[in-house]
């Protein structure tokens, strides 16, 4: 047993020796393999009857961090989410070793406090004077408790009854939301031929008056619209919608306003960016993920409504051997019965400790650095020959681009459907060569409702602090590696 606990204390240090703790700037972000080559480097198999040896388990967890993406190289860029805050790691290891659940206060005492406490933050950061929340596994999930807390708003007896004999529902999201909206209707049985998808302007954000046409429309139809969401930093172009011209709407036909914020609700912690948020204290809903810019570790996921009690009335299945009501303690912190999961994760512990560690002054510095790098590479992109921005004006801290190899530089009236198809393929070609290089890891996307294929879509996030030299660092590699095509 000792040996167990051994490897346990050894762990930070295998970290720190593979890079994943204080990266290593001339370490590879990834040690890129296929997936057949890696099964032949590393044992996948569970097949062993008997234990291994502790050495052995050892070897093999080198090899695994030895080919694992350092989500926390500076070079990495890929996804919304980057490194890890350390106080944000030290909340995570803590609550993992003691292996607590967040149902009942008699079992997380400490952390049933720090979640009500942290729900309280939030709802302050975000305007909402009176309401409740909980934390989820995710952005996904928490918009399907919007959705889940709408259709009840707007149906009370769909809990008890079904949609059986109920009117026909219908959701309008802009059609540059996350897809989870759509995952969402077909889950909660309202069906995909329900959602609406509104159309978005140049820079991605959601056009009011087509939101109100296409209410209309539906009323027309018969059916029933009962959810809008918006969203707060889309995953492409990191674009806001116009909360307060959707609000207005969404007031005029009494329907539920949602905000997808779980990219850019970031934004909130700045009083300089904070502005990109005006008018989401009208919304009924909010959804936030500190595990994407800010950096907490994965996943941390904050689901707010304006409407207090109403988490509980819509989840609640009042389980009798978990959720007395006569116990010795007040039960109303008993808050597993206004969550769709029973065991759940401590995850408020996490974004808590970087709150009580950093303050808001160097939470708001964190934010406002990694929106001054993203200036700095966009400015950079602007000023460098074969680089072309997506659009001009980025809301957010996504940068979206091309680049373009000397022997594609052509005059406009050159650049027909065959050689955008061309500029297309190549940006994936940049991107494979540098993830084999181990240089940078940036994602490519095509915006197929806006006829464009494939960009470039830098992400800049607070953790590992990005800086001038990391941001041009990236603006050199795309350019070497694109002259090699």
């Amino acid at each position: 047993m000792s040996d167990e606990w051994d490897l346990l204390s050894r762990v930070p240090k295998l970290l720190e020796e593979h890079h994943f703790i204080r990266t290593c700037d001339e370490e590879p972000v990834v040690r890129f393999e296929y997936p057949d080559d890696l099964k032949n480097l590393i044992d996948f198999t569970i097949d062993n009857p008997e234990p291994r040896e502790q050495s052995e388990i050892e070897r093999l967890i080198k090899d695994i961090l030895h080919f694992s993406v350092k989500t926390g190289h500076k070079n990495f860029h890929n996804q919304l989410f980057a490194g890890v805050d350390p106080y944000g790691l030290v909340g995570s290891w803590i609550t993992d070793a003691l292996n607590t659940s967040q149902y009942t206060f008699e079992v997380g005492p400490v952390f049933t406090l720090i979640e009500d406490a942290l729900i309280g933050k939030c709802l302050q950061l975000f305007g909402f004077k009176d309401g409740d929340g909980v934390l989820s596994p995710g952005g996904s999930l928490s918009n399907m408790y919007a959705m889940v807390a709408a259709r009840f708003n707007a149906l009370p007896d769909v809990k008890r009854t079904g949609l059986a004999n109920q009117p026909v529902l219908v959701a309008f999201s802009s059609e540059e939301a996350h897809y989870s909206i759509k995952k969402a209707v077909h889950w909660l049985g309202i069906g995909i031929d329900n959602l609406v998808l509104v159309q978005t302007d140049a820079r991605g954000r959601m056009i009011p008056d087509e939101l109100d046409k296409s209410i209309q429309s539906v009323l027309r139809s018969g059916r029933k619209p009962f959810f809008v969401n918006t969203t707060g930093g889309t995953t492409v172009l990191g674009a806001f919608d116009p909360f307060h011209a959707v609000a207005d709407i969404c007031q005029k036909y009494k329907l539920w306003m949602h905000v997808d914020c779980c990219l850019g609700g970031t934004a909130i912690l700045s009083p300089k960016h904070s502005h990109l948020l005006a008018g989401v204290e009208r919304a009924d809903s909010i959804a936030w993920n500190p595990h994407k810019t800010l950096g907490a570790p994965l996943q941390c996921s904050i689901f707010l409504l304006k409407h207090k009690g109403l988490l509980h009335q819509c989840n609640s299945a009042n389980a009798a051997y978990l959720f007395q009501q006569d116990k010795f303690y007040d039960v109303s912190y008993d808050t597993g019965d206004k969550s769709v999961q029973c065991g759940r994760k401590v995850d408020a512990f996490k974004i808590w400790l970087m709150f009580k560690a950093r303050g808001t002054i160097g939470l708001s510095e964190s934010v406002d650095n990694a929106f001054d790098c993203a200036h700095f590479f966009t400015e950079q992109i602007k000023s460098k020959q074969g680089f072309r921005l997506v659009i001009d004006d980025h809301q957010y801290t996504n940068v979206s681009f091309w680049y373009i190899p000397s022997n594609m530089r052509v005059a406009e009236c050159q650049q027909d459907a065959s050689w955008w198809s061309r500029i297309y393929e190549i940006t994936a070609l940049i991107k494979e060569k540098m993830v084999k290089r181990g240089s940078v890891l940036i994602g490519f996307v095509p915006l197929p409702n806006k006829k464009i294929g494939n960009f470039f879509r830098m992400v800049v996030t607070c953790h590992p602090k990005p800086t001038y030299e990391s941001m041009q660092f990236v603006i050199n590699e795309i350019a070497t590696v694109g002259e090699m095509i």
